[in-house]
């Protein structure tokens, strides 16, 4: 394993590839799990799947197969070229390797600033109104999420990032 490793979650509009950004400007190794890890596949398999099954919710099924591949995700870890490694982003397998993070830490944030948040973001998940409302959806539930060290994320990046790191010592 690698020398600390420290997974950053939450749902849609929390925050992740912002502080996994403001983590690198500080320096240290990221990695932003929805750019290079997810792919849509079977949560339990890992097998990649080509889309929905004919009568299902596009956009529930799709959430609910956003994954990352675990042999990926352990030999990341287990590399011990940087002292920290964070993985920053949204996955329905993180029950595969969990065992993994010497810390797991869960982004959250007003249903207000949420909505804030995802009303400026047109490309991204959560803007389209059937995505808005899964999104909300999970949000109230945490439907999807591990538990974890929760981390308000309704103030500056920075100060969330200061937040994160203040709990590593």
């Amino acid at each position: 394993m690698g020398i600390k490793n420290y997974l950053i979650e939450g749902g849609s509009g929390t925050g992740k590839t912002s502080v996994a950004t403001e983590l690198e400007r500080r320096g240290y190794h990221v990695v932003h799990g929805d750019r290079v890890l997810a792919y849509v596949g079977d949560p339990e398999t890992g097998k990649a799947l080509p889309g929905p099954p004919e009568g299902e919710d596009r956009i529930v099924w799709a959430y609910a197969h956003w994954i990352w591949p675990v042999d990926k995700v352990r030999a990341i870890a287990a590399d011990t070229t940087h002292p920290a490694t964070f993985f920053c982003g949204g996955s329905r397998n993180f029950h595969k390797f969990l065992d993994l993070f010497d810390k797991v830490f869960v982004l959250d944030v007003d249903v207000e600033t949420l909505n804030r948040r995802l009303d400026g973001r047109p490309n991204e998940p959560g803007f389209d109104p059937a995505e808005r409302r899964l999104v909300l959806r999970n949000h109230h539930t945490r439907e999807y999420l591990p538990v974890g060290i929760d981390i308000d994320t309704a103030g500056t990046v920075p100060s969330v990032v200061d937040n994160i790191l203040a709990q590593l010592a």
